[in-house]
C-alpha cells in the first residue's frame, strides 16, 4: 500500500501527583483504573484511564458515576448526644518533603524515526528515547502512556493496528532501558483522533504521530 511521507510525534507531558491540579485526589484509586500517587489518571477530555481488566462492576463515583448503584435513602438520624471532650491529639508527624511538578515535551517525525509502513525504531528514534530516559532518572515516575495515531490513508482497521504497533515499539524500547513494564500503557487510535485535516499532505503528516504522556514528580 502506498502512503505519503509520515511524521512521528512524541509529546511528553508530566503531571504532578500531589493531590492538586487537573486530576482529583482520592483516598485510593479503584481497581480497574490507572492511578498515580493516589490519583486517577485522566486523559485530555477528563475521562479516567481503564486498565485492560476493567469491568462495569469496578465503576467508581469519581470516574463512572452512571454505572455505580444508587444508595438507598439513609435512615432518620439518631438523637445527637454530646460526647465528653476528647483528649488533646498528639503532635503532628513531620510533613514529607514537598514535590514539584515536572514537565517535558518532545516532538519527533514519523519518517525520521520509523521506516515507511513499519513499526521498527530507527537509530535516530532510539537516540531521542535515550535522551528521554536520561531525563526520567531525576523523576519519581508513576505512569507513562504512549498512544499511536495515523492519517486516513488505508483502512481504519489497518491504521489502528499500525498505530498500536508503533506505540508498542516505543514501550519495548523504554522497558529495555530499565523502565518498569507495568508503568507503561499503550493504545492505538488509528485515524480516529486527527490533529489536522487529512485533506492535505501537511495535515496528514501531522496526524502520523505517537504521543507520550508522563505522570510523575520531583522531590525538592
Amino acid at each position: 500500500m502506498n502512503k505519503s511521507a509520515r511524521q512521528f510525534g512524541l509529546v511528553l507531558g508530566a503531571a504532578l501527583a500531589l493531590g492538586m491540579g487537573a486530576n482529583t485526589a482520592v483516598a485510593q484509586v479503584g481497581q480497574g483504573y490507572v492511578g498515580a500517587s493516589g490519583m486517577y489518571v485522566k486523559n485530555a477530555t477528563g475521562l479516567c484511564w481503564h486498565t485492560g481488566y476493567w469491568t462495569p462492576a469496578m465503576a467508581t463515583v469519581e470516574c463512572d458515576p452512571d454505572l455505580v448503584p444508587k444508595k438507598a435513602a439513609p435512615a432518620p438520624a439518631a438523637p445527637v448526644v454530646t460526647p465528653p471532650p476528647a483528649p488533646k491529639p498528639p503532635a503532628p508527624a513531620p510533613k514529607p518533603a514537598a514535590r514539584t511538578p515536572v514537565t517535558e515535551k518532545v516532538t519527533l517525525g514519523v519518517d525520521t524515526f520509523f521506516d515507511f509502513d513499519k513499526a521498527v525504531l530507527k537509530p535516530e528514534g532510539k537516540a531521542s528515547l535515550d535522551n528521554l530516559v536520561g531525563k526520567l532518572k531525576a523523576v519519581n515516575l508513576e505512569v507513562i502512556i504512549a498512544i499511536g495515531h495515523t492519517d486516513s490513508i488505508g483502512s481504519n482497521a489497518y491504521n489502528k493496528k499500525l498505530s498500536l504497533r508503533r506505540a508498542d515499539a516505543v514501550k519495548a524500547y523504554l522497558v529495555g532501558k530499565g523502565i518498569e513494564a507495568n508503568r507503561v500503557y499503550t493504545e492505538g487510535k488509528g485515524e480516529s483522533q486527527p490533529m489536522a485535516s487529512n485533506k492535505t499532505k501537511e495535515g496528514r503528516a501531522k496526524n502520523r504521530r505517537v504521543e507520550i504522556e508522563v505522570v510523575g514528580s520531583r522531590t525538592k
